[in-house]
C-alpha cells in the first residue's frame, strides 16, 4: 500500500508562515533499533547543479547540498514552521521597514573559526557585486534600501541598508514593508559564506571539498563531480547534538530508471525522482513512495527577442494547442495538475487560494485547437506555413524528455509545426539559456517562498532570472506597487493583475502543469522532511535498523 502525503494547504500571513509538507518517520526511533544502524545513507540525485555557491546559483539541483550544509538567519523546523536558524531571535520595527537579527552565541564555521554578523555583511555585499553574476541578486536589490543603486554602480556602500553593529547583531532596512521578507531569507543568496576561504580560492572554493566551508548541519567531505558528493555531520554546527546522521552520499544517477533499480536492489536508500513509466505500479504496490504537492509550475519559455516568438498571437497559439490533461494522464501518469497561470496553488488568504479567483485565459485542460489554429493564421502562419525552423530544447531528464516529445507531436498535429528537438546536460543547457541560445526551452519554477511573488518577480525587465527577456512596463509597475502594498488583500489583487498581463495579455510563457514531487525512501530512513518548496532536509533524519 502506497504512502501518499498530500499536505494541507498552507496559510501565509504577515506574521507567520506555515508550510505543510511531508515528514517521514519518528526521530525517536518508532520502535526500531537506531543503535544498530551506522547512520550512513546513500541518496540518488539525477542532476548536478550549475554551481554550489549559494551567492551565485538559483538552481534547484543545488538544494540537497546547499540547504543541508548552510543555514541562513531563519529556516524551517521538522514541522515546517519558520524558526530561527543562525539568528536566535529578531525584532521588527513598527513600520515593518527594519529587521534586527540577534545571532546565536558562539557560532562557528565548519572549520572551527568564529562566525559573526560581519560574515553576513560580507556575503550580502558579495551578492551585490555585478561581477559575481549572482542569479538571485534581485532579491536584495528589489527590497533592501540602497541595494539597487549600489549594484548598478551609482550608489554608495554606506547607503545600503545592511549593517553589523556588533558581532552578534545584523540589521536590515527595507524600502517597503515586505510580508514575505522573513520566508525569503531561507533562500540561497542570504546565506553567509566565509570571506577568507572565498577570496583565497576565487572561482574554485565551491568546487572542492576542502574549501567548501559551511555552517549548517552537514559539511562536504568529498566532491567527485559526475559521481557523488558526500556530506558528513558538522561537529561545529550550533545544534549538532540533535543531528543523527553521520554521512550522506549524494550519488549522481542521471537515468531515473537506473536510480529506481538501484533503490529496489538496496544499493541506495532513497531517490529524488521516480520514472513516469513506473508510477502506476509504485502507487499501487510500494510502501516507500511519497508524493508531495509542490508550490511549483513547469513550463516552456520562448526567446521573445526573435521571430516568431515576438508575436503574442504565435505564443498564445502554442499554449492553446496543448492538451495538458492528456500530458498528465497519458505521458506523465502523475498526480500533477493542468496549469493555467504561472502561480501554483498553495497561497491562501482569508481561506481562499490565490488561484481560485483568477480567469483561465482560455487555457482549458484539454486545449482549444480551433482557437490556436485561428491565432496562428492571424499571425501570418496558417498551418505553420512560413515559420522559420524552430528548435525545441530540454535538459537531460526522463520526465522532461517525455513532455518535450509530447509537445512536439501536439504542435505538429494541431498546428502543422515541425520542430527539431535538442538536449544537453543541465549545466551546459542552462548556460545556453542564459546566453539566449534557444527558441523554445523547457524550464519551470519551484517556489522559493510561499507567496505568488516568487513566480512573478523573476519576470521583471532586466531580472537575472528573466531568460525569456520578457519586458512590459505595466507589469514592472505592478511589481513595484506590490512590493510596497501592506494590505494583503490589495496585494493579492495587484498580483492577479500582474499575472493577467503576463499570461492573459502577453502569453509570455507556455505553462504546462503544477507539480507534485515523488520521492522514495527505504523504511530504514526516518525523520527526513520534504517541504512544498521542494526542499529536502536531512538534519532531522536518522537511519534505523530494519525490523
Amino acid at each position: 500500500m502506497k504512502k501518499l502525503a498530500l499536505g494541507a494547504t498552507a496559510l501565509v500571513a504577515v506574521a507567520a508562515l506555515l508550510l505543510s509538507g511531508c515528514s517521514a518517520g519518528d526521530t525517536g526511533g518508532g520502535g526500531n533499533d537506531t543503535a544498530a544502524a551506522d547512520q550512513k545513507i546513500v541518496f540518488a540525485v539525477n542532476e548536478e547543479a550549475d554551481s554550489l555557491d549559494p551567492g551565485v546559483t538559483s538552481n534547484s539541483f543545488a538544494s540537497p547540498v546547499i540547504m543541508n550544509t548552510f543555514e541562513p538567519l531563519v529556516t524551517y523546523d521538522a514541522k515546517n514552521e519558520l524558526v530561527g536558524g543562525l539568528a536566535e531571535t529578531w525584532d521588527v520595527s513598527a513600520d515593518g521597514l527594519e529587521y534586527t537579527f540577534h545571532l546565536r552565541p558562539d557560532l562557528k564555521w565548519s572549520d572551527g573559526s568564529a562566525l559573526t554578523s560581519e560574515d553576513f555583511l560580507y556575503s550580502w555585499f558579495r551578492v551585490l557585486d555585478q561581477d559575481l553574476a549572482g542569479q538571485y541578486a534581485n532579491l536584495l536589490t528589489d527590497y533592501i534600501v540602497g541595494a539597487a543603486e549600489f549594484y548598478a554602480g551609482t550608489g554608495d556602500k554606506e547607503a545600503v541598508g545592511i549593517t553589523a553593529p556588533d558581532a552578534n547583531t545584523f540589521v536590515v532596512k527595507l524600502k517597503t514593508p515586505t510580508p514575505f521578507f522573513l520566508p525569503m531569507l531561507n533562500m540561497y543568496p542570504f546565506n553567509a559564506v566565509k570571506k577568507d576561504v572565498v577570496e583565497g580560492n576565487a572561482d574554485t572554493w565551491a568546487k572542492k571539498a576542502d574549501t567548501y566551508v559551511s555552517n549548517g548541519a552537514f559539511m562536504v567531505s568529498d566532491m567527485t563531480f559526475g559521481k557523488s558528493i558526500t556530506l558528513v555531520k558538522n561537529p561545529n554546527y550550533w545544534n549538532a547534538d540533535k543531528v543523527s546522521l553521520e554521512e550522506i552520499t549524494l550519488r549522481v544517477i542521471p537515468d531515473q530508471a537506473t536510480a529506481l533499480t538501484a533503490f529496489e536492489s538496496g544499493q541506495v536508500d532513497g531517490i529524488s525522482a521516480v520514472p513516469t513509466d513506473d508510477l502506476p505500479r509504485l502507487k499501487t504496490d510500494s510502501e516507500d513512495l511519497y508524493t508531495v504537492p509542490q508550490f511549483g509550475t513547469s513550463y516552456f519559455i520562448m526567446n521573445l527577442t526573435k521571430a516568431p516568438f515576438d508575436n503574442p498571437k504565435v505564443r498564445q497559439a502554442l499554449s492553446l494547442a496543448i492538451d495538458r490533461q492528456a500530458l498528465i494522464d497519458k505521458v506523465l501518469q502523475s498526480t500533477d495538475k493542468p496549469a493555467t497561470g504561472i502561480v501554483a496553488p498553495g497561497y491562501v488568504l482569508d481561506g481562499t487560494d490565490f488561484t481560485e479567483d483568477r480567469p483561465d485565459w482560455g487555457i482549458t485542460p484539454t486545449g482549444d485547437v480551433e482557437a490556436a489554429q485561428k491565432l496562428l493564421a492571424e499571425a501570418g502562419y496558417p498551418n505553420g506555413e512560413g515559420l522559420p525552423p524552430i528548435e525545441l530544447s530540454y535538459y537531460t531528464d526522463d520526465t522532461v524528455k517525455k513532455v518535450t516529445e509530447a509537445l512536439q507531436q501536439m504542435w505538429k498535429k494541431n498546428l502543422g509545426i515541425d520542430m527539431t528537438i535538442t538536449t544537453q546536460e543541465w549545466k551546459v543547457y542552462y548556460d545556453g539559456i542564459k546566453a539566449g541560445n534557444f527558441d523554445i526551452a523547457a524550464m519551470g519554477w519551484g517556489g522559493d517562498y510561499l507567496h505568488p511573488m516568487t513566480f512573478l518577480a523573476g519576470w521583471a525587465s532586466g531580472s537575472e532570472l528573466n531568460n525569456a527577456k520578457y519586458s512590459n512596463p505595466e507589469f514592472d509597475a505592478l511589481l513595484t506597487q506590490i512590493n510596497s502594498e501592506t494590505d494583503a488583500a490589495k496585494g493579492a489583487e495587484l498580483m492577479h493583475q500582474a499575472e493577467d498581463i503576463l499570461i492573459g495579455q502577453d502569453s509570455a510563457l507556455i505553462n504546462t502543469y503544477y507539480r507534485a514531487r515523488n520521492v522514495m525512501f527505504a523504511p530504514t530512513v526516518e525523520g527526513w522532511t520534504l517541504t512544498p518548496l521542494s526542499t529536502l532536509y536531512f538534519k532531522g533524519a536518522q537511519e534505523v535498523a530494519a525490523q
